[in-house]
């Protein structure tokens, strides 16, 4: 019988490294290398390993109909390279399929448990059944191998990640045996939580584009949200066209949402008084002060422009009567 999930889990920790491996390394480089090479993962994964050969030992591989098997509910991949599908349905249709799926019985029918791209390719040539090993396992253990599989891959998305976790945490009593699950810290968990607090708009394009935001950023543009309200999210709309288009860096949306919001936020002071920042591209050019005695336009000597300068004086006159003095 094959032992597919744990040949690939095992290749995918073959060259991970061990805690050892991180002495003297900083924050940034931790931050930069994700958490497919976190040192918990390692131990996490083995612990993973042993699971599935207890489960793949009791499993009988036989021939299913493809219409009995459903996909995996914790699969959280949102796109599939249609070419390497392709690929991999013309070698099944040559050669026969080399690696079985893995199901689990739910009723009368079938649940995946890992091989959605096999799965895929059969249907993509027609056949009518695939074969598989059929193991027993509970929700959590789909759950925590989902994450096992998923979180160690290099080509899955943040996003597709986060949506993973969602969909396990669940089948864990808590944050912390979730983290500790995958082999993360909780500030790295908290990380891929962030893009729950993203505006639907945003998540609609993400299940359509998912490597388009990192987690490192969605939580840097959550947390810029919660502090600025309904001026941060009227940003967000504005800004959110760039980074799809590619004009805006991902990294660069927080502080640029930020920057927006102050050239446009007007505050009020304890004493009652209003002030409005003027902006000249980055650069503050001045400032309109409201308080109890009246209004109050000022400007930076030499940002202002003597055309400039001259609109104002015109368009002020059309409202109002000035002389000079």
């Amino acid at each position: 019988m094959s032992n597919n999930i744990r040949e690939q889990l095992m290749a995918k920790t073959a060259n991970l490294p061990k805690p050892a491996d991180f002495k003297g390394e900083n924050k940034k480089d931790r931050t930069n290398r994700g958490p497919q090479t976190m040192p918990g993962i390692t131990s996490a994964l083995a612990a993973a390993q042993l699971r599935i050969q207890e489960l793949e030992s009791k499993g009988v591989e036989t021939d299913i109909p493809l219409d009995v098997i459903a996909p995996n509910p914790w699969q959280p991949r949102r796109q599939f390279n249609e070419a390497k599908l392709s690929e991999l349905a013309r070698s099944i249709d040559e050669v026969g399929l080399l690696q079985a799926v893995t199901v689990r019985r739910i009723g009368e029918a079938f649940q995946l448990v890992a091989g959605e791209r096999r799965f895929r390719a059969h249907k993509l040539i027609n056949r009518e059944t695939i074969r598989a090993v059929v193991i027993e396992c509970s929700d959590q253990d789909m759950a925590a191998l989902a994450l096992m599989e998923n979180v160690t891959r290099d080509d899955l998305s943040d996003y597709e990640i986060a949506i993973a976790i969602r969909r396990a945490e669940a089948e864990f009593p808590n944050r912390t045996r979730l983290a500790e699950a995958m082999g993360i810290s909780r500030s790295d968990l908290y990380r891929f939580l962030a893009f729950d607090a993203l505006p639907d708009f945003v998540k609609r394009d993400l299940d359509l584009t998912p490597s388009v935001l990192g987690a490192s950023s969605a939580q840097d543009v959550a947390n810029a949200l919660k502090k600025a309200g309904e001026a941060g999210l009227r940003a967000l709309h504005e800004l959110w066209p760039q980074v799809l288009s590619g004009d805006l860096v991902q990294t660069k949306l927080a502080a640029s949402l930020v920057a927006q919001v102050t050239r446009g936020e007007s505050a009020t002071d304890a004493g009652g008084r209003s002030i409005l920042k003027i902006f000249a591209g980055k650069v503050q050019a001045g400032s309109i002060t409201k308080d109890v005695k009246g209004l109050t336009f000022k400007f930076k000597a030499g940002v202002v422009t003597e055309e400039q300068e001259n609109q104002l004086r015109e368009h002020i006159g059309k409202m109002f009567s000035i002389r000079s003095e």
